[in-house]
């Protein structure tokens, strides 16, 4: 009765294999080992230049064996995703301290090399990207060091041939040499490999490093062996699997404090989450502000009429700036009529959907320059043309003047579109034409879709975490997300491009943000830039910073920030925020710095102004920091030191990664020291090929969310990303709630966090589980968690069953002598591809919650009222 390995199964070979492998990595050396070898230091085209640095290694320089199928052991992080972060002709010395420098060349345009040092090969510091002054471009860059002056001497050549010399002491500061009187020697060869011929440089080393090398991609393949394991293959893996049996053994009696705000939501505007999604507005480019830059020019379609069409004759319709308004809001329309008839149509996001006998809010700031009468019928009308409401609005005055109607939808539609039709002939300046449902989320003015708030509502979460990821810190300095951009009148609000690549209205501001969390019972986690943008961004995003005699300036923004939030509605900043109707304050206690960085020299030194700042200014507030966007790496290794170093209370974690990453990584805040920061599991999610949210995906988040309540000690706040995806303009899968203008569509992954909201404690009862069957695939995939809400005295079990078979299971409550009032039971079930699973609750019995049966792919939760 135990579970086998059928070794006829390649994958089962292979990981029996690796584990052997593991094993010899704690051998001695072997007699016959060479103390010495040559290593050969290379990149490739292959993937256009994306694969990294690779190694291989021969005895005698003739033959050669890859470590690694292109394994890069290192990897650029310069520019954009996609067609960026390449490394080109790189070029690697040991220095006389045994320190390993190499550079290389990022693309065939920028003035910029990159560099990196290691110790080992394996363990790579910062990546820095130095901007030289000579030159149409840095390519073939050559490292070399001089003896006699005590420094590396760097070469390299632009594109029409031209060589340039400089020397550093440090690869932070250069200074250029005469080229002409340098001779350096570029020690690059070709050598055969078995792939095909590659260059690079040749390095004499001992064995025992390039034995490292081996053995570290050995692991990685044992490790991806694991991860990589996927549902589909269960009926192989677990053929003849006896039936399994779980004990489970709970101390009621020894609880611990955990987190009482772990489970939370992240907000980005990224798959049209904010226009066109959450942020109610009906009209799209409201302001006639969209201009090519937020597309970088690849849609010519998308500029200041982008959304409006003029039907009919007799009129024209423009676009001027030089009376705005606002500043911020330059834009506005001239509609001009020589005889009626003609209307101005505005399509919506996709079309805009009203209900039969419901309200909506037109608005337009508009001025009248020569109309006769200035009466503008305002309507909604069908795809067929049909009115479904429609009043008149007078425009008479000669500046600009805020006019209000409301429309009364007659009938349901999902492709309605606005038309402004002029009465009369002569010339009308539009501005700021919006439509909002007077059914938004709490009745809000300026609110929220009232489904979608809901439904993120139907999570019951702690916290709410915004403004974004990668859009709070932007594409190039020049977009870096302001707080102060964000709030007042909505003309004054000043739009920019999105990161994601298309348009954000600052419609949905900060005072929108912290009215939600408030509305919905949330605390505010508002993310700012950490002076630098995103490191993914294409302009600059690495090597930018906002210059050191901006920090004073910026960092007092956000101290701004604490007092619009925070601060006594007569001061400054908290005047504002009781001028947009809230008087008293929203209570902020936490601030995100930075978001997935490039731990860079440039990020390190602004953070901790920032940082340093904030403890002074504003000890009461939490800075929450960063440690890049992966849970191992340099980024990660790298923000955790300067967590450490500065004594960050709180740091941001994320990572994405394969179901069998969670089912395998349940240990992973086991081992994390409690001195330290505290985490914030900032983003995360299970990904699958083609990216489907599925019970697959769905169960192994709600088996590793045991484990992060097993360490609610440390983290303190966990939450999925991203939350919200439009259909039709989807950016990034899997998200958590799709939606389009009728429906909102929750996916499986997000009952697992409505149960986990629903669920919450703040106690963890320590406790124990035991397997029939000692095998790591199946131990692995049973998890269990045991939380105590203190203020209702609920104990609350959740148990999760990945395996295909039922898992009988035996539950030990000691110390638990409350008596049980009424037990409710939920469980979520299905297929592993099943993308439609719902939870089902019904009435249980304390009896039952001592032996659960765990149905195959299930999440249970059981929940025992007391007295």
């Amino acid at each position: 009765m135990f579970f086998k390995f059928k070794l006829d199964k390649p994958a089962n070979m292979k990981r029996i294999f690796a584990l052997l492998l593991i094993t010899a990595f704690s051998l001695p050396a072997l007699a016959n080992e060479p103390d010495s070898v040559y290593l050969f230091s290379y990149a490739t085209e292959k993937n256009n230049n994306h694969n990294g640095l690779q190694f291989a290694w021969s005895t005698d320089k003739t033959n050669w064996k890859t470590i690694g199928n292109d394994y890069g052991f290192l990897r650029c992080d310069y520019g954009r995703w996609g067609a960026e972060k390449r490394m080109i002709t790189p070029y690697l010395l040991q220095g006389p301290d045994g320190v390993w420098q190499c550079v290389w060349s990022l693309n065939e345009r920028e003035n910029k090399l990159a560099h990196a040092a290691s110790k080992d090969l394996l363990h790579w510091g910062r990546q820095s990207y130095p901007l030289f002054e000579k030159g149409e471009n840095c390519m073939i860059p050559v490292i070399a060091y001089d003896k006699a002056a005590a420094r590396f001497v760097v070469a390299y050549k632009d594109k029409r041939g031209e060589k340039y010399v400089l020397h550093t002491n440090n690869f932070k500061t250069y200074s250029y040499n005469d080229a002409a009187s340098y001779q350096q020697a570029d020690m690059r060869t070709t050598v055969m490999l078995p792939g095909g011929e590659a260059t690079g440089q040749v390095h004499r080393v001992a064995w025992e490093l390039v034995d490292k090398l081996l053995k570290a991609y050995d692991l990685q393949q044992y490790k991806n062996s694991l991860n990589y394991q996927r549902a589909a293959q269960d009926v192989q893996r677990f053929e003849g699997l006896a039936p399994v049996i779980a004990k489970i053994t709970i101390n009621a009696a020894k609880p611990k404090r955990i987190s009482d705000i772990l489970m939370g939501v992240f907000f980005e505007d990224l798959n049209y989450a904010a226009d066109g999604g959450l942020y109610a507005e009906l009209v799209q480019n409201r302001d006639f502000e969209y201009a090519l830059s937020d597309k970088e020019g690849h849609d010519t379609g998308w500029h200041s009429t982008h959304s409006w069409t003029l039907k009919g004759a007799n009129a024209s319709f423009v676009i001027d700036s030089a009376a705005p308004v606002h500043e911020n809001n330059k834009h506005y329309a001239v509609l001009t009529t020589t005889a009626t008839g003609a209307s101005l149509q505005n399509s919506g996001f996709d079309g805009i959907a009203v209900k039969k006998g419901e309200a909506y809010n037109f608005s337009v700031i508009a001025k009248n320059a020569g109309s006769k009468a200035g009466r503008l019928k305002v309507r909604l009308a069908g795809s067929a043309g049909n009115v479904l409401a429609e009043t008149v609005i007078k425009v008479d005055s000669k500046s600009w003047k805020k006019i209000s109607a409301v429309l009364a939808a007659a009938n349901d539609a999902s492709d309605a579109h606005l038309e402004l039709v002029p009465q009369a002939e002569g010339k009308l300046m539009l501005d700021m034409v919006s439509l909002f449902p007077q059914k938004t989320f709490r009745g809000r003015f300026n609110g929220l879709r009232n489904d979608l708030a809901e439904t993120i509502a139907g999570i019951h979460p702690r916290f709410v975490r915004f403004p974004g990821g990668c859009v709070a810190h932007g594409d190039g300095l020049e977009n870096i997300y302001r707080w102060k951009n964000t709030i007042g009148p909505l003309e004054s609000r000043k739009p920019q491009p999105n990161l994601w690549g298309y348009h954000q209205s600052a419609g949905l501001g900060y005072f929108e943000y912290f009215q939600f969390c408030e509305d919905i019972g949330a605390v505010p986690v508002p993310v700012i830039a950490a002076g630098v943008p995103c490191q993914n961004s294409g302009n600059g995003g690495q090597q930018g910073g906002i210059p050191l005699q901006e920090m004073d300036a910026y960092i007092q923004d956000i101290f701004d920030l604490v007092e619009y939030a925070n601060g006594d509605a007569s001061s400054r900043w908290g005047k504002l925020r009781a001028q947009a109707g809230h008087p008293a304050p929203f209570n902020l206690k936490y601030i995100g710095i930075g978001n997935e960085d490039l731990i860079s020299d440039v990020f390190e030194e602004r953070f901790t102004m920032i940082f340093n700042a904030m403890k002074q200014k504003h000890p009461e507030i939490t800075v929450i920091g960063t440690v890049g966007p992966f849970y191992e790496g340099t980024d990660y290794e790298q923000g955790w030191d300067i967590a450490a170093k500065l004594g960050v209370e709180k740091v941001d974690e994320h990572y994405y990664q394969p179901p069998g990453w969670f089912i395998y990584n349940q240990d992973f805040y086991d081992k994390y020291d409690r001195s330290k920061s505290k985490v914030y599991l900032g983003e995360y999610a299970a990904h699958l090929p083609g990216r489907p949210n599925n019970i697959e995906t769905a169960l192994s988040e709600a088996l590793y969310l045991t484990a992060v309540e097993r360490n609610g000690d440390i983290v303190s706040m966990a939450s999925y990303a991203p939350l919200l995806a439009k259909e039709g303009h989807t950016q990034w899968n899997p998200d958590l709630i799709y939606f389009n203008n009728t429906q909102v569509k929750p996916t499986v992954g997000y009952y697992v966090q409505q149960l986990y909201g629903l669920n919450s404690g703040d106690e963890y009862l320590p406790g124990s589980i035991t397997v029939n069957n000692n095998q790591d695939a199946v131990k692995n995939r049973v998890a269990y968690s045991s939380v105590r809400d203190s203020k209702t005295g609920d104990l609350i079990i959740k148990l999760v069953n990945m395996l295909p078979v039922t898992v009988s299971t035996s539950l030990q409550l000691d110390g638990f002598t409350t008596q049980p009032q009424q037990v409710t039971k939920t469980v979520l079930q299905g297929n592993p591809a099943d993308k439609d699973a719902k939870p089902v609750s019904s009435a249980s019995s304390f009896a039952e919650v001592q032996s659960p049966q765990l149905p195959p792919y299930s999440f249970v939760v059981y929940r025992v009222a007391v007295k």
